[in-house]
């Protein structure tokens, strides 16, 4: 071991001592996209030692241009990403236990999978299951680290139960990011600079080196030369739902959860989401004409074109109906791309 990891036991803040903790410790990664991808080979090549990846998705050429780990070979044969990521992270590192989970990161499958590891790393592309991820980690007080990315736009936050404000806690207070590589596009360079943050935090946490975790929520525009660094220690709810005094964990109820249903005698899914809220149907045919979206609508509702059959109507609450699929999980999919 020493051999391999000699560089990284040299440095000071992991040592021996640090790495051989490293190796006795299990990573859930949710998503195994492009901060999934990335997140994953660096803890593999550090010598975690297990690693647990969900991902519904397979690899497609798109694909290719920022997520790290993957082939025009996996493209070809249609892989899910999860076994593509498993195959390929065991010709890295074959010591490290790697797991692979196709489907979908629901609240009971992640209640499943989290019970025994050691952190949970945020690889999602949607903004519900982040608040699964939330609640989960606080049910279980598992450490979790909030990364996103798009455009050239990045950000990360490491939550600790009992020690720091919740992500629902930090809604109160910073307005996350609702764009998605679909409708924003992204540059690999902001891929990589939210990875960097995210496996630095999970190596420190990993070696069990609690005093030097960041305390700042970061973000930057690389495209813009702008990094931003604030305190959120202030951002802490006594009598937030999910890590309050009186915690509910509301993103784990049945009720508050994205509903789907397949009209009856239609080629359709209906999609209502699981918090309430207006969308300006204005500035969103807007932002997706402006990225080669074909979209007419009226003051009541939005129609997208999309790729072959499938169309997505949107209405003012957030409810859509996506036209061309019977499939539950295609039609969130394609919802959560277009809506974040």
């Amino acid at each position: 071991m020493n051999e391999r990891y000699s560089r990284q036991i040299l440095f000071p803040g992991i040592g021996k001592e640090g790495q051989e903790k490293i190796s006795g410790k299990h990573v859930l990664i949710i998503g195994a996209g492009a901060l999934g991808a990335g997140n994953a080979e660096v803890l593999v090549r550090s010598g975690i030692g297990k690693v647990t990846i969900i991902d519904r998705d397979y690899v497609e050429e798109s694909n290719l241009q920022r997520q790290q780990l993957y082939t025009e070979e996996d493209v070809a044969e249609k892989l899910p990403k999860a076994v593509a990521a498993k195959k390929h992270l065991a010709m890295i590192n074959s010591a490290v236990k790697v797991q692979a989970h196709i489907g979908d990161a629901t609240p009971e499958v992640l209640e499943d999978l989290t019970r025994g590891v050691d952190l949970i790393m945020d690889a999602t592309d949607n903004f519900e299951t982040r608040m699964v991820i939330n609640d989960v980690s606080q049910k279980l007080q598992i450490p979790w680290i909030y990364g996103a990315c798009v455009g050239s736009f990045g950000m990360s936050f490491t939550i600790v139960p009992g020690k720091t404000p919740c992500l629902n806690c930090l809604l109160r207070t910073i307005p996350l990011q609702g764009l998605t590589c679909d409708t924003g596009g992204i540059i690999s360079p902001a891929v990589q600079m939210v990875i960097a943050h995210q496996t630095a935090e999970a190596l420190k946490i990993l070696a069990e080196d609690w005093d030097t975790l960041r305390k700042t929520f970061v973000s930057f525009d690389l495209w813009r030369n702008q990094y931003t660094s604030l305190k959120m220690s202030k951002a802490i709810n006594k009598d937030c739902l999910s890590c309050g005094s009186n915690p509910t964990y509301p993103y784990l109820e049945h009720e508050n959860r994205t509903k789907t249903a397949v009209l009856c005698g239609r080629d359709t899914v209906q999609i209502r989401p699981s918090a309430s809220g207006e969308i300006s149907l204005e500035q969103l045919a807007r932002q997706l004409s402006s990225l080669g979206y074909k979209t007419k609508g009226n003051p009541y509702l939005l129609s997208v074109e999309l790729e072959g059959r499938e169309r997505i109507v949107i209405f003012k609450d957030g409810r859509a109906l996506i036209h061309g699929t019977k499939d539950l999980t295609r039609a969130k999919t394609v919802y959560q791309k277009i809506l974040g």
